[in-house]
């Protein structure tokens, strides 16, 4: 496939529709020429699937850090017309739904937080629960679970967690509306009851970050963040409810492409009308599922606030822990965009990649071995890739690979070498999040900011690191 791509420019590439039978519109991918050669001919394979659905909305489009995945590749982003015959699938939106970012700044500095960061990780470690299966401090009753999923951060903060800054620092004020509980299936609550608060296992994070680097300074100031300063960054989604909501609904998906007469060029694509019954209530489930991750977040960053409050013998607000922003990055929206010269709603499929809207905050993660930026959302964004960029470094290596590649105890010792201290659920996890399982990032930034698709406003570098 790579051979057929057309060059538009040194940013980006396009596969028309031209090159396989069935597609309806084009793909393309945002790439410099050192991305591009990262990204797998299956991931674009992937792409041209997705082309061949109905409704779809021209372009598909992959980003920097696109990887082959279920269905859509990871680090792609697909639009559908819910008046054009547009479906909607739960294998696009992936099975950790809104999987996503906090940052959490602090007035402290490195020196102050290195004096005391080997305590600050085996605390964090122990207050927060992490790996396959985890089970947390909270056990929400019917009631509360209810409200959870429906309110997400609104219900959370009624219940003393975080601040009302916390929720207007987040994409969709962390209470995205449309959830409806009565959509998700009672394996998926019961999973969803003991989890809340836990950072799992895999890509997920707890890192604590110095500011190494501001590029804008405007943007930096305004929110908050200075060059010498501390962050911490959170990383996972929905847990065990996710991902029973999209195993629940890709059978349900895969019936309704048959009852509809939908041609899958992929099962792993299975989907729905976006105004069936079965495309509707999986979207309500969804919903669900984002408010419940956005609350997942905000309970671990409380959490986090009394770690430090224990560790520096100071109130939280003293040490100036508070939300830069927080975001998703396996979602479905209903966004307004320009359609063929028209402002059309359309269904856009975000998965491993993040909103880009003008002058947001913009996260994207990279390995733990190396690092992660804030950015900003660019008009640029909103009419060539539906508002969307990159959302971290990208596999190069699938886990499996990665553990006969690495071994855990020794990418633990090399984080060491380097300053910065590791703790993880088991050692396995360590081998497969080895940095060098992950494309570089800042080639992943350098494509997105010279494409003008999200510009960098600082480099945040780790200095310990929890993993699930």
């Amino acid at each position: 496939m790579k051979s057929k791509l057309q060059k538009i420019n040194e940013n980006m590439w396009r596969l028309p529709k031209s090159v396989r039978p069935g597609m309806r519109v084009d793909a393309m991918i945002l790439a410099n020429a050192q991305a591009l050669d990262m990204i797998e001919n299956e991931a674009i394979e992937q792409l041209t699937n997705v082309a061949m659905l109905p409704g779809v909305v021209e372009p598909v489009m992959a980003m920097p850090d696109a990887h082959w995945g279920y269905g859509l590749p990871m680090g792609a982003v697909g639009a559908f017309d819910p008046e054009n015959e547009g479906v909607i699938s739960s294998g696009m939106t992936g099975f950790d739904i809104n999987c996503g970012i906090n940052l959490v700044r602090t007035n402290l500095t490195p020196k102050e937080v290195q004096a005391k960061l080997r305590e600050l990780v085996d605390e964090s470690f122990k207050t927060i629960p992490c790996g396959v299966g985890a089970k947390g401090k909270l056990h929400l009753e019917k009631d509360d679970l209810n409200n959870c999923l429906k309110d997400g951060m609104k219900w959370a903060l009624s219940k003393g967690f975080g601040v009302q800054e916390d929720l207007d620092n987040t994409e969709e004020g962390g209470s995205m509306a449309g959830g409806d509980p009565s959509k998700v299936s009672e394996l998926a609550l019961k999973r969803a009851k003991k989890q809340l608060g836990t950072l799992g296992s895999g890509n997920h994070f707890l890192e604590f970050q110095e500011v190494a680097e501001v590029y804008d300074q405007e943007m930096a100031k305004k929110w908050g963040i200075e060059k010498g300063k501390v962050c911490f960054m959170v990383h996972c989604g929905s847990r065990g409810l996710g991902h029973q909501i999209a195993t629940d609904y890709l059978k349900i998906h895969e019936e309704a492409a048959k009852r509809y007469n939908i041609i899958l060029p992929d099962r792993q694509l299975a989907c729905a009308p976006i105004n069936s019954q079965e495309g509707q209530d999986y979207y309500k489930a969804m919903v669900c599922a984002v408010n419940y991750s956005f609350t997942n977040r905000l309970v671990i960053t409380h959490w986090m606030r009394e770690v430090f409050e224990r560790i520096f013998n100071k109130r939280w607000q003293e040490l100036g822990l508070q939300t830069v922003y927080g975001l998703a990055h396996n979602i479905c929206k209903k966004e307004m965009h320009i359609i063929n010269g028209q402002e059309k709603e359309v269904y856009v499929h975000r998965k491993g990649a993040t909103r880009s809207f003008p002058d947001i905050p913009v996260l994207i993660a990279g390995s733990m071995g190396t690092s992660s930026w804030l950015l900003k959302g660019t008009k640029e964004a909103m009419t060539t890739t539906f508002g969307s960029t990159a959302h971290g470094a990208g596999r190069v290596l699938s886990r499996k690979a990665a553990t006969q590649k690495y071994a855990g105890g020794a990418v633990e010792r090399e984080m060491i070498a380097k300053g910065r201290i590791v703790k993880a659920a088991n050692m396995r996890v360590l081998a497969e999040e080895a940095p060098g399982a992950y494309k570089d990032v800042d080639a992943i930034i350098e494509t997105v900011d010279s494409a003008n698709v999200s510009k960098k406003v600082a480099k945040l570098i780790p200095m310990g690191v929890i993993k699930g």
